[in-house]
C-alpha cells in the first residue's frame, strides 16, 4: 500500500510526508545494517587485545579493527544522521523534502562507496588502509573513489536538507522561530559541509596521486584529512545532542530551560569545535603548527566550544527535571529522578549517553586536547577508549534511543520484547563504560599502544618489555566490557530489525494512547539538577588539574 502523500503523527502532531517518510526509512534501515556489520567486526579486535596474537593474528587484528573502524564510525552514524536530518526538516518544519530525486541519488552513492569500503576490506585486507589513511601508504584507486562516492553523496543530502529549510524559511511553516531540534541540526549540516569540503580537499588529489597522477605531501595530507577525520564527530556531536532533546522531549515531555541559551551553545560549537581536531597534530615535527598557534587554539579558543558543551550539559538534564517535576515528581530534590521512567529504553539511553558521554567522553576529551597533556595521551589506547566515550557512549547510544522512537512513529511497528528492550541500553553503555575505562587507563599510565597487533612484544623488537600485573587485569575488564557491550549491541540490532520484521502494525489510535509526546507547560525550577552540574563541575577541575600533576611526573625537572 502506497504511503500518502502527508499524514499527521497522532502522537507529535507533526506533519510527515512520503518521501521525506520513505528517506528517514531507508538511511536508518542501512544504518543499522551497519552497525551490525561494525559489531561483528569488533570480535577478533577485542579477542586479539584480550587473549593475544597467538589466538588472534595481528594480520586478522588489523582488517578487523579498519573494517570496525570504517563501519561504525562512518556508515552507521552518517546515515542514521542523514536520516535525522531528513526528519528535521521535514517533520519538525512541517514542510515536503525539495528535491527527493537528488536525495536518492545520495543515497545510493553513499551506499555504493559503503560497500565498496567493506568489499575492498574483505578481498583485498593487505591494500587496505585504516580510517587514518596517511601518505605514503597507498591503497588501490578504488579505495579513495568509494571515499569520495559516499562524500559526495554525503554533501547532496546536506543540499537537500538545506533546501528543504529554505523552503520552510520562505513559506513560514514552522511559525516565529525554527524548533531547536531543526535549529540542532542546522548546526550538524554546517558542520558536515566544512567536513565533507575537507574530505574532498585531501582524498581527491589523493585519488589522482595513487593513478600516477600527481605528488601528495604526507604533512599536506594529515593536515587536510583531519578536518575531516576528526570534523566528521564535530558532525556527531551536534546530532547527538539534537537527539538528546528530542528524546527529553518524547520521554517525558523536558524542554530546555531557556532555547535562547541551548542556541548560542549550538552556535559556540560552529565558532570551535572543529578546532579539536587539533589534538592529532600536536605532536607532529617542527614547524607543524607554530607555537603561538598551537597556544592560542589549543589552550583558550577550543574553550569556547567547551563552554557550548557545559551549556547543554546543565539543559538537557534540567530538561528532564522540569518535564517529570511538571508532571507531579516535585518531591525533594531528587524525587523526579526516583520517579523517572527507567524501564522507557528511551529514557534510559538518554540518562547513560549523557552520563558516559559527560563524564568519560567529554573530560577526558578536552584533556587530550590540551597542548602539553596530549604528550600523555597520543596515540595510545587511552585515544580509543576516548572516542568510545563519545561516538559509542554518547552518539551511538544517543541514536539507539531515538530509533525506540522512530519504530513506533515513523516505520508504525510496537516494539518487540520491551523486557528485553529495557535491559538493551544498560547492557550496551555500561558495558562500553568499562571498556572506556580499562582502555584509559591502559593508554595513559601504561602507554599501552592504539594501532599494534602485536601489542606486548612488538614482533620481536628491541622495544619489547614485561608490564605490571595490572595490566592483564585491565585487559581483563576490557574483555568483560567489550562482551557485555557487543550482546548489547546485537540486542538493540535484535529488536530493531525484529519490529521491523514482526511487530504488530500501529493504528493511529494506539500511537497516540501509547505514545504521546507532549512538552509539559509551568514553571519548575531544576534544583536537583543545580547540584548535579556543580558536582560535574568539581570532578571536571579535580580531573584536569590531577593531569597535570600526573604528566608532572613523567620526568625530573629542575635540579633534581
Amino acid at each position: 500500500m502506497a504511503l500518502p502523500l502527508e499524514r499527521t503523527c497522532p502522537a507529535t502532531g507533526l506533519r510527515l510526508f512520503s518521501a521525506a517518510e520513505a528517506l528517514i526509512k531507508v538511511n536508518a534501515v542501512v544504518a543499522v545494517v551497519f552497525l551490525l556489520l561494525g559489531f561483528l567486526w569488533v570480535v577478533p579486535s577485542i579477542m586479539n587485545r584480550v587473549l593475544g596474537p597467538e589466538v588472534v593474528s595481528p594480520r586478522l587484528y588489523y582488517q578487523a579493527t579498519f573494517l570496525h573502524g570504517w563501519n561504525m564510525l562512518i556508515f552507521w552514524i552518517l546515515f542514521f544522521e542523514v536520516a535525522l536530518l531528513y526528519f528535521a526538516a521535514s517533520a519538525l518544519l512541517r514542510t515536503p523534502l525539495r528535491f527527493p530525486g537528488l536525495a536518492w541519488g545520495g543515497f545510493w552513492l553513499m551506499l555504493l562507496g559503503a560497500v565498496l569500503i567493506n568489499y575492498l576490506g574483505v578481498v583485498s585486507p593487505s591494500n587496505f588502509l585504516p580510517f587514518t589513511p596517511y601518505v605514503p601508504l597507498q591503497a588501490p584507486p578504488l579505495f579513495y573513489l568509494a571515499v569520495i562516492l559516499f562524500a559526495v553523496g554525503a554533501i547532496l543530502a546536506v543540499f537537500v536538507f538545506f533546501a528543504t529549510l529554505h523552503r520552510a524559511w520562505r513559506e513560514k511553516t514552522y511559525g516565529a522561530t525554527m524548533p531547536l531540534g531543526a535549529f540542532g541540526a542546522l548546526t550538524a549540516a554546517i558542520l558536515a559541509t566544512t567536513t565533507l569540503l575537507s574530505g574532498a580537499i585531501a582524498f581527491i588529489p589523493t585519488f589522482l596521486w595513487s593513478l600516477g597522477w600527481l605528488k601528495v605531501d604526507p604533512l599536506w595530507f594529515r593536515h587536510t584529512y583531519w578536518g575531516f577525520g576528526h570534523g566528521a564527530q564535530q558532525v556527531n556531536l551536534a546530532a547527538m545532542v539534537t537527539a538528546w532533546y528530542l528524546l527529553a522531549l518524547f520521554t517525558v515531555g523536558g524542554t530546555t530551560p531557556s532555547e535562547r541559551l541551548s542556541r548560542i551553545a549550538f552556535l559556540l560549537y560552529l565558532l570551535g569545535i572543529n578546532l579539536g581536531s587539533a589534538h592529532h597534530l600536536l605532536t607532529e615535527p617542527t614547524g607543524a603548527l607554530s607555537s603561538a598557534w598551537t597556544w592560542v587554539n589549543t589552550g583558550y579558543l577550543i574553550h569556547v566550544a567547551v563552554l557550548g558543551s557545559l551549556i547543554h550539559a546543565f539543559s538537557v538534564p534540567a530538561a528532564i527535571e522540569r518535564g517529570l517535576r511538571l508532571k507531579g515528581f516535585a518531591q525533594g530534590l531528587f524525587g523526579w529522578l526516583a520517579r523517572a521512567p527507567w524501564g522507557n529504553p528511551g529514557f534510559s539511553a538518554l540518562v547513560l549517553s549523557v552520563i558516559l558521554f559527560g563524564f568519560l567522553g567529554g573530560v577526558s576529551g578536552v584533556t587530550m586536547g590540551s597542548y602539553d597533556l596530549n604528550l600523555k595521551w597520543h596515540n595510545t589506547l587511552a585515544v580509543v577508549g576516548h572516542f568510545k566515550a563519545t561516538v559509542v557512549e554518547g552518539t551511538s547510544l544517543a541514536f539507539m534511543g531515538l530509533t525506540y522512537y522512530l519504530l513506533p512513529l515513523i516505520f508504525r511497528r510496537r516494539l518487540i520484547w520491551p523486557r528485553l528492550a529495557a535491559w538493551q541500553p544498560w547492557l550496551f553503555g555500561l558495558g562500553m563504560g568499562l571498556l572506556s575505562l580499562a582502555m584509559i587507563r591502559l593508554g595513559v599510565v601504561y602507554g599501552l599502544p592504539r594501532r599494534f597487533g602485536d601489542t606486548f612484544q612488538f614482533g620481536g623488537s628491541p622495544f619489547a618489555f614485561q608490564y605490571p600485573p595490572e595490566v592483564a587485569t585491565l585487559l581483563a575488564a576490557m574483555g568483560i566490557g567489550g562482551t557485555l557491550a557487543l550482546l548489547g549491541g546485537l540486542l538493540f540490532v535484535l529488536l530493531a530489525v525484529g519490529t521491523l520484521l514482526w511487530g504488530k502494525p500501529l493504528t493511529d489510535e494506539e500511537i497516540q494512547k501509547a505514545y504521546q509526546v507532549k512538552a509539559e507547560e509551568g514553571h519548575a525550577t531544576p534544583k536537583g539538577v543545580y547540584l548535579l552540574a556543580l558536582l560535574f563541575l568539581a570532578f571536571f577541575l579535580i580531573y584536569y588539574l590531577y593531569n597535570h600533576w600526573f604528566l608532572s611526573q613523567a620526568w625530573f625537572i629542575g635540579g633534581r
